[in-house]
């Protein structure tokens, strides 16, 4: 018998799998879609999630990447990550480094989609296959949550929010993450090649990539007269989920319940999840998942729902970069917590 089935061939499924194979796992992975697969991203890597790669043995191409910078029309705020640096890594090449990481170690990825989940307390099955374990790595609309734990209930009603993201071919002007605060959401700049910088908006408005960033007086300027690449979209993004673990079916990455991009953390608190889930299993103590998960995404859960949430207020969101570029210990403490 399989010992872990991993739905989802992303970079969270692929982690996840190869931590199982380094655990004595035999892993399978199901992914109906060709390598590499593109998606909306903001391809900034922070210096947590750098470590956990490196724990794999995995080392993608890309551009180090010194910190954050917050950037309005009449303020801007910058704080490094202490310590080690990020990586702005290209999604394709992050995915093509773990595909073929997984590869090496044995790992057989087969192109079949799951439409059904069925378990009993020895095993779980899905797609023609049968394992002890199977993990849900398949996104921000996971077919296997919808199978197994089902949404949570949103207390409260709030607007939905969008990603787009394209790239520019240009040399990188700068060695952080930008983010570009505007009335209309945020726009992320981070470079990712010797001649290629990704930029990525987020935003409630349902509006053409270019059309949004003529709200971002500072970054139109950098960008114009270069064409935009092909313009990806994700979302709705806030998908609240109720339980990460449901008899021997886990969820990790998106589809473990997603709050908002805006804090740039999903790969790494990913990788780390996929990361404690494994260890969990290896120790026959499958439940405690859900307690792991809580703990590492706190900070973020937190940070990132207060702060969509306040910044709907447009004089709230007037003064981010202003209250961040006014308080540089402040802003260098929140810098340093995302970092990890």
């Amino acid at each position: 018998m399989i010992d872990l089935l991993v739905v989802g061939g992303g970079p969270v499924g692929l982690a996840s799998a190869l931590f199982a194979a380094r655990a004595g796992m035999h892993a399978v992975v199901l992914e109906p879609r060709g390598t590499p697969i593109d998606k909306a991203c903001g391809e900034g890597l922070m210096p947590g999630g750098v470590a956990v790669l490196a724990r794999l043995g995995v080392d993608p191409p890309g551009c180090d990447l010194r910190g954050i910078r917050y950037v309005s029309d009449d303020a801007a705020a910058t704080a490094d990550f202490p310590g080690t640096p990020g990586r702005g890594i290209r999604r394709t090449a992050l995915h093509g480094a773990l595909a073929g990481a997984a590869a090496a170690a044995g790992i057989e990825t087969l192109p079949r989609q799951v439409r059904d989940v069925t378990q009993d307390e020895n095993g779980v099955s899905a797609a023609g296959l049968r394992a002890r374990w199977l993990v849900g790595a398949d996104g921000l609309h996971s077919t296997v949550r919808a199978a197994v734990a089902g949404d949570g209930v949103p207390t409260r009603r709030v607007p939905r929010r969008w990603g787009l993201r394209a790239h520019v071919q240009t040399a990188p002007w700068t060695e952080y993450v930008e983010v570009h605060w505007s009335r209309r959401g945020e726009a992320y700049v981070t470079p990712v090649g010797p001649d290629l910088v990704g930029i990525a908006v987020l935003t409630c408005e349902r509006a053409p990539l270019e059309q949004l960033l003529a709200t971002f007086p500072s970054l139109r300027r950098r960008v114009a007269g270069r064409r935009l690449g092909p313009v990806r979209g994700a979302g709705p993004l806030r998908q609240p989920v109720r339980r990460r673990v449901a008899g021997r079916v886990l969820l990790v990455g998106d589809a473990a319940g997603y709050v908002d991009a805006l804090t740039g953390e999903g790969l790494c608190l990913g990788f780390r999840c996929a990361e404690a889930l494994v260890e969990r299993l290896r120790a026959g103590r499958p439940d405690g998942y859900e307690r792991d998960y809580l703990g590492i995404t706190r900070t973020h859960r937190l940070l990132t729902g207060a702060l969509v949430a306040a910044t709907r207020l447009p004089a709230v969101r007037r003064g981010v970069v202003p209250l961040a570029a006014g308080a540089p210990p402040l802003f260098r403490a929140a810098v340093a917590a995302l970092s990890q």
